[in-house]
């Protein structure tokens, strides 16, 4: 269960990924390592190596041959290596988690969570877009670290896991190293879906796009963002020249290597008024891709520091939505409505609502109490808390 709580008038459902407060209670790695959690004492000594054992209470003696040992209460310890004391900001941690842990910083962080639907692996800040409402915003700096976890993470995974997401930055500018990460993730998780954020432009090397497919993942879609049917207005919102033309390029060479793809469209003051010719533009041109998600704006990174500039409410772009989801489903095409609460969309936009917004950081507000359709509502952005729709009410 995740902890609820109000504050400041928000219903708080959130997870910490990752936090300090670990506190070694023994000799530690002089690195940090990636394990996996596992409560059971009693799993066998030849199985124990890559699993870190944790503890709820105090125990007459820690069982050899654990990669580490977690505990949620301190007790004395003599005879192993790597035991720390978790911090509260840990308490969902369970069995099948995957964390990394580093010792010289005290920190925990939840790479893989067994319980949730909701796990996507950061491989790079490095991008080569520069978006105007970016949550994640590029840093230039060596971060292979980052795969190496993954690559680490990935054997430890549940072959039961559904869906893993792989964001950035721009993941493709790992180049041969995300082909490799795709070929590991197909042998090793091959029920396993995969979507990849990708701003697509590096997929317009033909050569590399054939590389993707010649994976044959079973399970794998890309999503990519498309902002305007006009070149000169998405370049503008990615703040990159000849974007637009690398990204469809990318876009038809994915396809052609049987390669599944999905558009995503932002939703904001620079984008908000082409809406509907996008939709014509896509339903025209790209309907062989295989899903399209209009979105609702994130407001952390640079949508919250560019915020004035880009706010704009749903309400007051229903109008548009309604006609760019209609073009688009009498085009046949599969649409989605990602990041917006129920209260604030025509009612015959509702089955086409998702609940998208990732359980770490989403949230309900004080107003959401009593509503008979929360439990089908998407909900907020954590970060939502500088603008909110003057639609938001209860059903009720």
């Amino acid at each position: 269960m995740r902890e609820t709580s109000f504050c400041d008038g928000y219903e708080l459902m959130l997870v910490k990924l990752s936090a300090r407060g670990l506190r070694a209670l023994s000799a530690t790695s002089p690195r940090p390592f990636v394990a996996r959690i596992w409560e059971d004492p009693t799993l066998p000594e030849s199985e124990r190596a890559s699993n870190l054992l944790l503890l709820p209470g105090e125990a007459a003696a820690l069982p050899q041959g654990f990669r580490g040992y977690l505990l949620r209460r301190a007790m004395q310890v003599s005879d192993r290596e790597n035991v720390y004391l978790l911090g509260s900001e840990h308490h969902y941690l369970r069995t099948g988690d995957v964390v990394r842990i580093d010792p010289a910083r005290g920190s925990v962080s939840a790479l893989y969570r067994a319980a949730s639907r909701s796990n996507t692996f950061l491989v790079t800040e490095r991008c080569d877009n520069f978006c105007v409402m970016c949550s994640q915003p590029p840093k230039c700096h060596d971060d292979s670290w980052l795969v190496n976890d993954l690559e680490q993470a990935i054997p430890l995974i549940s072959s039961e896991a559904a869906e893993i997401g792989i964001t950035g930055g721009e993941p493709a500018l790992l180049g041969e190293r995300l082909v490799q990460l795709l070929v590991l993730l197909r042998r090793c998780l091959p029920r396993t879906s995969v979507h990849v954020l990708s701003n697509g432009r590096r997929f317009a090397d033909s050569s590399f796009a054939r590389r993707i497919g010649d994976v044959k993942h079973p399970d794998l879609m890309f999503g990519i963002p498309l902002y305007s049917d006009l070149p000169e207005e998405h370049d503008y919102v990615v703040q990159a020249s000849g974007a637009f033309d690398e990204t469809v390029r990318g876009i038809l060479n994915l396809k052609r290597r049987r390669v599944r793809v999905e558009l995503r469209f932002v939703i904001h003051r620079e984008t908000v008024t082409r809406m509907p010719e996008f939709a014509r533009f896509v339903a025209r041109n790209l309907t062989f891709v295989d899903h399209v998600a209009l979105m609702g704006l994130e407001p952390v990174g640079f949508a919250k520091a560019n915020i004035e500039a880009l706010w704009i409410d749903p309400v007051d772009y229903n109008g548009a939505l309604g006609e760019a989801v209609m073009t688009l489903e009498r085009a046949g095409m599969a649409t989605s409505i990602y990041n917006h609460q129920l209260c604030t969309l025509d009612p015959r936009l509702h089955r086409f609502a998702r609940k998208s917004i990732s359980d770490w950081k989403n949230i309900y507000i004080e107003a959401c109490e009593g509503c008979r359709r929360k439990e089908d509502c998407g909900g907020f952005f954590a970060s939502a808390t500088l603008r909110r729709s003057r639609g938001i009410v209860a059903y009720t």
